[in-house]
């Protein structure tokens, strides 16, 4: 994805630009051509000689250096390139930039380019949070230049909040995603993804195992591939994919009106556990617990997001893929469930003890349509999120034929 890709490099001043190192030798792994870029302040925390070791590549530093200047001209550096990365972009250099200064060799790039620029912002936590540094933020971006991060964390300060640099995999996360196939670039894609949560009373609920891991690799991968994607999400422990837009959820009647709301849509994907029951009446105080006499629940069944979905007769997506979570007669299952539903295939996994399917990091998937049964080997859910993305972007194509 990155073999023979141009990224000009540039550092600015900042404890982070250590971080940039490990970086730099991730894009050259890839195959990446990096040609950095050092500001005086930069120097104070790496030097160029490791840069440019790292880089293969010679260090820019100098706005006015003949030598330079006769090589390749900082007009022709800021527009050689495929895309521009600032690893840390500092306060400083965000304000140089938002205010159209060029008073040294990475701020006149920035205000010369015409290519894409990608920042990871590292400062304090109280001069990310300063509104003079959130206006220039927003300056950035209505003018095209995207961030990753910053994280929450301990800085080298010894505070703790927003304002911490990206790690290098995070940032060269982003860089594949603009550099990825754009095949799905137009189409709108909605995905649900983790568990509900069903209230039993204030404390308590109903819920399942999922991590709204395959779910989340679905839409990253989807992004990668160009795609608006609505990203609808119960309560999990992830971070929110990069690019789509979330909208997060508890029950299964909030699940399901996201979802409708979010329509129209190419394609939907639905790899949500949504409970299948929920109390009737949620007790508005605590149960108490007394010794002999066990509550008894009244259930009642939720609505079923699948199928609604799958049967509208008006405006349904062009492609409907459901999950289902099997613990016998895997098989069958999946094809009674994709009869019942409506759904163009279905997608079903194992989850019996033991299988660390639900919860865990790997998958292992049967793909069943009307016409064709896909049995994969155990992988990692984002592996299997590039099979399934793959597979739906080729019944679009199909269907567009």
């Amino acid at each position: 994805m990155l073999n023979g890709k141009k990224v000009l490099f540039i550092i600015t001043g900042g404890i982070a630009a250590y971080k940039s190192l490990e970086l730099v030798r991730k894009l050259k792994e890839k195959g990446a051509e990096v040609i950095p870029v050092m500001t005086k302040a930069a120097e104070n925390f790496v030097t160029p000689m490791s840069v440019s070791a790292l880089a293969q590549e010679k260090v820019y530093n100098k706005l006015f250096d003949l030598t330079d200047e006769a090589e390749m001209g900082h007009i022709e550096l800021s527009r050689s390139a495929d895309l521009i990365v600032v690893v840390p972009a500092s306060a400083d250099f965000i304000a140089k930039t938002a205010t159209g200064q060029a008073n040294d060799l990475a701020s006149t790039i920035i205000l010369a380019t015409d290519t894409k620029v990608l920042m990871a912002p590292a400062m304090n936590v109280r001069m990310w949070k300063n509104p003079l540094t959130q206006k220039n933020i927003k300056t950035l971006d209505e003018n095209g230049i995207k961030f990753v991060g910053p994280n929450e964390g301990e800085m080298a300060c010894g505070e703790f909040g927003f304002g911490r640099m990206a790690e290098a995999d995070e940032i060269l996360k982003e860089i594949e995603v603009y550099f990825s196939d754009k095949k799905l670039k137009g189409l709108h894609f909605v995905v649900t993804s983790g568990p509900t949560r069903e209230p039993i009373d204030p404390v308590r609920f109903i819920s399942n195992r999922s991590s709204g891991l395959q779910g989340g690799a679905i839409a990253n991968k989807l992004v990668e591939y160009g795609a608006e994607v609505t990203f609808i999400t119960g309560p999990v422990n992830l971070d929110p994919p990069h690019g789509a837009n979330v909208i997060s959820v508890e029950t299964a009647d909030e699940m399901y009106s996201a979802v409708h709301s979010s329509l129209p849509a190419d394609a939907a994907v639905f790899t949500a556990a949504v409970a299948d029951w929920k109390i009737k009446k949620t007790e508005q105080q605590k149960l108490k617990k007394q010794t002999g006499n066990l509550p008894a629940f009244n259930l009642t069944e939720n609505k079923d997001i699948l199928a609604s979905v799958s049967k509208m007769k008006k405006n349904r997506p062009k492609i409907v893929v459901g999950f289902a979570a099997e613990t016998e007669n895997i098989l069958e299952n999946a094809k009674s469930k994709l009869m019942k539903k409506g759904c163009d295939f279905i997608v079903v996994n194992d989850v019996s003890l033991g299988t660390q399917t639900m919860g865990g990091i790997e998958n292992t998937a049967i793909i069943v349509s009307d016409n064709e049964v896909e049995t994969l080997p155990t992988m990692s859910k984002r592996a299997l999120a590039e099979i399934l993305v793959k597979k739906i972007s080729r019944s679009l194509e199909e269907m567009d034929a």
